[in-house]
């Protein structure tokens, strides 16, 4: 294989938005079609209903903002999604309680001793928070209820850019296999959490006197020194990559744990397939599936034990 030949890497180009809806009537989807037929149906209404109390060209006056904004909000869109879908979003939001906290057994009003002006200078009150699921399965599967059940791994990286044209090629074919056999929902997580390295350090310091050179032994107290300076002036942010896999609850439930067995499975089988693409993945118990949740509910926890770090 020639430089040349190592260097060429071949490309695909990928839609951006590959969930896009299809187009039904020209460049309008069905549900942009609907929006618009029903808008056009109403205005329509509207005006034999008017037409006996206005001119025509009042009504038309009148209608012309209110078909604007219509058209607006169906046609348009916002970071990919249609304006119709983010406003709904958007009210949702502004709906929904800021403030909740961990309450099973909700959350009790105030003494009767608090005064009423201090009570309404708070604020209105903690709701109660409802996770998304109904409990961590013993091999480390959440319950999704209605939604299925999801299985979570930690993956490795791999460094990309420090390999050969033919690796990079080899990397990207073993990625799209392992993508062309999925058979369900599957997520891949990037998520930034807290670092500690002062445990680090100590543990450097307290290894140094055994190592069989004093260079090694100075070298790991100067590496621990600057961790340690790390630790003390910034913050400092470590990436995981979460692999979701999830299984959708079938309409007719065959057996119990069918849908266990078979997040599991997936799971294993992405093991395998991104073996190749030396992306190593971790399964996740009970126990760290659920510290894991905790952390993602709680941006500034402490981070991770060295334990885990070591199988990140």
């Amino acid at each position: 294989m020639t430089e040349h030949d190592d260097d060429l890497v071949t490309t695909a180009r990928i839609p951006a938005d590959v969930g896009r809806a299809d187009k039904v009537l020209g460049p309008l989807t069905a549900r942009q079609a609907a929006i618009l037929a029903v808008a056009g149906l109403t205005l329509y209404g509207g005006y034999w209903a008017a037409r006996p109390l206005m001119a025509p060209l009042t009504y038309l006056a009148m209608v012309t903002p209110v078909a604007g904004v219509i058209a607006a909000i169906t046609l348009g869109s916002r970071e990919g999604i249609g304006l119709d879908s983010f406003l709904r979003a958007a009210l949702g939001h502004v709906r929904t309680p800021k403030r909740r906290v961990h309450a099973p057994e909700g959350v009790p009003p105030l003494p009767d001793a608090i005064p009423a002006d201090l009570a309404e200078a708070a604020g209105p009150p903690p709701t109660a928070m409802r996770m998304p699921y109904e409990g961590v399965a013993p091999p480390g599967v959440l319950d999704l209820g209605s939604d299925g059940h999801a299985a979570l791994a930690t993956c490795s990286t791999v460094n990309f850019s420090l390999r050969s044209g033919a690796e990079q090629q080899g990397l990207v074919a073993a990625f799209a296999r392992w993508l062309n056999s999925l058979t369900g929902p599957t997520q891949l997580l990037v998520r930034c959490h807290r670092t500690e390295l002062s445990p680090l350090a100590d543990e450097l310091y307290q290894r140094a006197p055994s190592l069989p050179h004093p260079a090694l032994e100075r070298a790991a107290r100067a590496h621990a020194e600057f961790l340690a300076y790390l630790a003390s002036t910034e913050d400092l942010l470590t990436r995981q990559i979460v692999l979701v896999a999830r299984e959708e609850t079938p309409p007719h439930r065959g057996r119990p744990h069918a849908g266990v067995e078979r997040v599991i499975q997936r799971i294993h089988e992405a093991t395998r397939a991104l073996a190749p693409a030396e992306i190593t993945l971790a399964p996740l118990d009970a126990t760290r599936t659920a510290e894991l949740v905790t952390a993602a509910c709680n941006p500034d926890s402490p981070a991770l034990s060295s334990e885990e770090e070591e199988d990140l």
